[in-house]
C-alpha cells in the first residue's frame, strides 16, 4: 500500500486502484469537492509522473485516451486546480511522492497494462443525479433526462422558451469549453447535425462567463458523455454483418439465396477478412461462418 496525504487531497494505491480523495482545505477547487472520491483502476492508467518544483512538486496521473468521461469532455482545458488527477506535493514529501510513482509504475509493468486508447469508459463518471448551476443556467441530469433552467442573466430570446428538457436518446454529443480571454465558455448538448446558434441564444446550451463555478458544468457534461456510445467503440452496424450471413434480407445475401456455391464461398472469404481486420469479434465470426456453412 502506498499513500500520500496533502492539503489538496489523499492518494492511495493498493496495487489495483489509485484512490483519490479531495482535501477539505478551503483552497481545494469546487470541482474536486463536488466530484468527491475517485477510484482509478490500474487498467485506465497510461502513466504517472512527479514533477519537482522550486517550492513544491506535482503528482500527475496520465489516463488512457477514452478511459475517463471527464478527461474526454475537458480535452485538457481544465485548470490545474480543478484537475482531479493532479496533486500538489509539499517539498518535505518528495520522497513519498517518488515512492508512490515507483509503486504505480511497477504495477503497470507487472500487469502489462496497455497505454493506448480504450473502446469503453473504465471510470463511471460523476454520480447521479447531478445538478450544477453556473453562467446563465442550471443543468440537471438524472440518467435519462437533461433539464436546463434559466436565470436572470439569460438572454430573453432563450429564456422566453422556458425550461429545456432533452432525453439522453436525443443527444448526439456534449461540448464543454471554459472561458478564454474575452470569449465566454459554454456547455452545449448537441442535437442533430444542423448548425447551432451561439450559446447565448441556444436553448441547448448554458453560456459560461469565466466565474469559479464554470468547471462544475464539466461534471454535468461528463455524466452525460458516460452514458452515450463510446467514441472508440466498434460501429453499431456490425451486428448487421452477422444477420446478413444468417439470411437477412439484404442485397448481398439475396445474391446467395439461390444456394449459389461461388457466392457462398465469396461470403466466407469476406467474413474471414473482416475477422482478421478486427472488425468482427471471434464470436461474431464463428456465428456468421456457421450460418454460411449450413447453406453449402
Amino acid at each position: 500500500m502506498a499513500e500520500i496525504i496533502q492539503r489538496d487531497g489523499t492518494w492511495t494505491f493498493d496495487g489495483d486502484t489509485v484512490r483519490i480523495v479531495p482535501g477539505s482545505d478551503k483552497r481545494v477547487s469546487l470541482l474536486r469537492k463536488s466530484l468527491g472520491e475517485v477510484a482509478v483502476p490500474l487498467a485506465a492508467l497510461a502513466g504517472i509522473t512527479f514533477e519537482q518544483g522550486r517550492k513544491s512538486g506535482r503528482l500527475r496521473l496520465r489516463l488512457r485516451e477514452g478511459a475517463d468521461p471527464l478527461t474526454r469532455v475537458a480535452g485538457g482545458k481544465l485548470d490545474d486546480a480543478s484537475d482531479p488527477y493532479q496533486l500538489t506535493v509539499e517539498s518535505d514529501r518528495t520522497g513519498v511522492a517518488e515512492y508512490f510513482v515507483d509503486e504505480v509504475r511497477n504495477a503497470l509493468l507487472l500487469d502489462e497494462v496497455e497505454s493506448g486508447p480504450t473502446d469503453r469508459f473504465l471510470l463511471p463518471g460523476p454520480s447521479l443525479p447531478i445538478t450544477m448551476g453556473a453562467g446563465d443556467g442550471t443543468a440537471t441530469f438524472d440518467g435519462e433526462q437533461i433539464r436546463l433552467e434559466w436565470n436572470w442573466k439569460t438572454e430573453e430570446s432563450k429564456s422566453s422558451r422556458g425550461m429545456t428538457t432533452l432525453s439522453i436518446d436525443d443527444v448526439d454529443g456534449v461540448e464543454w469549453r471554459p472561458s478564454a480571454g474575452m470569449e465566454n465558455g459554454f456547455l452545449r448538448f448537441v442535437v442533430g447535425r444542423g448548425n447551432s446558434p451561439a450559446p447565448k441564444y441556444d436553448p441547448h446550451s448554458v453560456e459560461l462567463y469565466g466565474f469559479r463555478k464554470d468547471p462544475l458544468m464539466a461534471l454535468v457534461a461528463a455524466a452525460v458523455v458516460a452514458r452515450l456510445p463510446h467514441p472508440n467503440a466498434a460501429p453499431a452496424a456490425l451486428p448487421s454483418l452477422t444477420k446478413a450471413a444468417e439470411g437477412a434480407d439484404v442485397p448481398a445475401q439475396r445474391a446467395a439465396s439461390g444456394d449459389d456455391h461461388d457466392a457462398l464461398l465469396r461470403r466466407l472469404r469476406e467474413l474471414g477478412e473482416l475477422h482478421q481486420a478486427g472488425i468482427l469479434t471471434e464470436e461474431e465470426f464463428t456465428t456468421a461462418k456457421q450460418a454460411v456453412l449450413k447453406r453449402l
